[in-house]
C-alpha cells in the first residue's frame, strides 16, 4: 500500500500512522526525503485502507495493492457476472429491467409485465414501497403490492426487482423479490445495506444523486463485506443545476466503473432524464459507455401513474430501446439476453 502523508506532519500523527502499520503487520519505508510518501509492505486486508484513511495524518491512499477493497478490480480480474432469475449482468451479457415506478392495480401490472416481456425485458421492476420527497405523496401499496408482484411473477415468469426501504422488511420483501433494489435515498443506509448483504440475494444498488463515485463504491462495500458478491451498480444520474433534465446521467462514471470495479453496472435513463422524450437517447449513451443493462420505467397509460409519470415510456418506445441495446451491444461482442433466450439458457 502507498500512502501520501500530510506535509510537516506533527510527530504524534506520524507515530500513530507508523504504529497502526506495525500493529497490522506492515513493514514501512519512505520513498522520499520529505517523508511524504510511505510504502507499506505486508499481507493486507480490504478493511485496512479505511483504517488508514481515518487517520488525520493520511492525505490519501494512492495504491491499495493487496489491501484492495472488495469492489476493486485486481489486475486481470474478469467481470463478475450476476444472474437474477432470467436476467444476466456482466461479462458479455446484458439484460433489461422494465416496469412501472410503483405497483398500482393488478390489471395494470399484469398488462405492463406482459408488454415488456414480449418486447425484451427479462426482469420486471415495480415498487411496493416508495420513498418520496413529501410524506403526503403516494408511498406505495406495501404488502398488497408485494402480493401483486408475487402473482405477476407466477403468471409471467419474469423475475422481480423491487425496492426495500427498511432493514425490518428485508425478509418479507425477499420472499417476493429476485433482486433487492436499494434506491438513491437509501444508498447511505448502512444497516439496510448490511442486512441485504446477509441474504446473499442479488442487490441493485442505485447511486445517490449527491454521491461521489467513491462513496457509491463504499456503499457497495457494505454489501460485499457480508459475503454477498451479487451486487449490480446502477448509475441513475446526479443532481445538476439545469432544469432541462431531472438529473445528469454520469456517462463518464459508467465508463470509469467498468475499469475500476469488477461489478456489473447498469444505467437508469428514466430517472436521469425525468422526461420520456429523452429516455431513448440516454439509454443509448449508457450502453455505449459500457453499461451491462438498463432499468426503465414503462407504463401503458401515463395518465394513471401515481409517481414519476413524466418519465415513463410506452411499451413500443421500450421495444425501440431494446433494439438499440441489442445493436450497440453487438458492436462490443456482447448480447442482450431477452426472455425467451433466458429460458433457453436455463434449460
Amino acid at each position: 500500500m502507498l500512502l501520501r502523508l500530510r506535509r510537516a506532519l506533527p510527530a504524534p500523527q506520524l507515530e500513530a500512522i507508523l504504529g497502526l502499520a506495525s500493529e497490522l503487520g506492515y513493514r514501512t519505508s519512505f520513498l522520499d526525503s520529505g517523508s511524504e510518501f510511505l510504502r507499506l509492505e505486508g499481507s493486507g486486508r480490504p478493511d485496512h485502507r479505511s483504517l488508514f484513511e481515518d487517520l488525520v495524518g493520511v492525505a490519501a491512499v494512492l495504491e491499495s495493492d493487496n489491501a484492495r477493497e472488495r469492489h476493486e478490480r485486481a489486475p486481470g480480474q474478469p467481470d463478475t457476472q450476476v444472474r437474477v432469475h432470467g436476467g444476466r449482468f456482466g461479462g458479455k451479457e446484458l439484460s433489461l429491467v422494465a416496469g412501472p415506478c410503483a405497483v398500482e392495480t393488478w390489471p395494470r401490472l399484469l398488462e405492463i409485465a406482459t408488454a415488456v416481456r414480449a418486447r425484451g425485458a427479462t426482469l420486471l421492476r415495480g415498487g411496493a414501497y416508495k420513498p418520496r420527497s413529501s410524506p403526503y405523496s403516494f408511498q406505495g401499496l406495501g404488502e398488497e403490492g408485494l402480493e401483486m408482484l408475487a402473482r405477476v411473477r407466477a403468471e409471467t415468469g419474469l423475475g422481480i426487482v423491487t425496492e426495500v426501504l427498511d432493514p425490518r422488511d428485508v425478509e418479507k420483501v425477499g420472499e417476493v423479490a429476485d433482486m433487492y433494489q436499494i434506491g438513491a435515498r437509501s444508498m447511505t443506509n448502512g444497516p439496510l445495506l448490511t442486512e441485504v448483504g446477509r441474504t446473499r440475494k442479488p442487490v441493485l444498488l442505485k447511486r445517490s444523486f449527491g454521491a461521489t463515485v467513491r462513496e457509491f463504491l463504499l456503499a457497495a462495500e457494505f454489501v460485499l463485506a457480508q459475503g454477498n458478491t451479487q451486487v449490480v451498480l446502477c448509475e441513475r444520474g446526479i443532481r445538476g443545476f439545469d432544469k432541462i433534465t431531472r438529473n445528469l446521467l454520469d456517462v463518464g462514471a459508467i465508463a470509469y466503473l467498468k475499469k475500476a470495479t469488477h461489478l456489473p453496472v447498469v444505467a437508469d435513463p428514466s430517472h436521469a432524464a425525468g422526461r420520456a422524450d429523452l429516455v431513448r437517447a440516454l439509454a443509448r449513451a449508457g450502453i455505449a459507455a459500457g453499461a451491462d443493462g438498463l432499468i426503465l420505467e414503462v407504463h401503458t397509460d401515463v395518465s394513471e401513474v401515481h409517481s414519476d409519470g413524466a418519465q415513463a415510456i410506452t411499451p413500443d418506445a421500450f421495444e425501440e430501446i431494446a433494439r438499440d441495446t441489442a445493436a450497440l451491444a453487438a458492436l462490443d461482442g456482447r448480447r442482450l439476453v431477452h426472455f425467451e433466450l433466458s429460458k433457453a439458457l436455463a434449460s
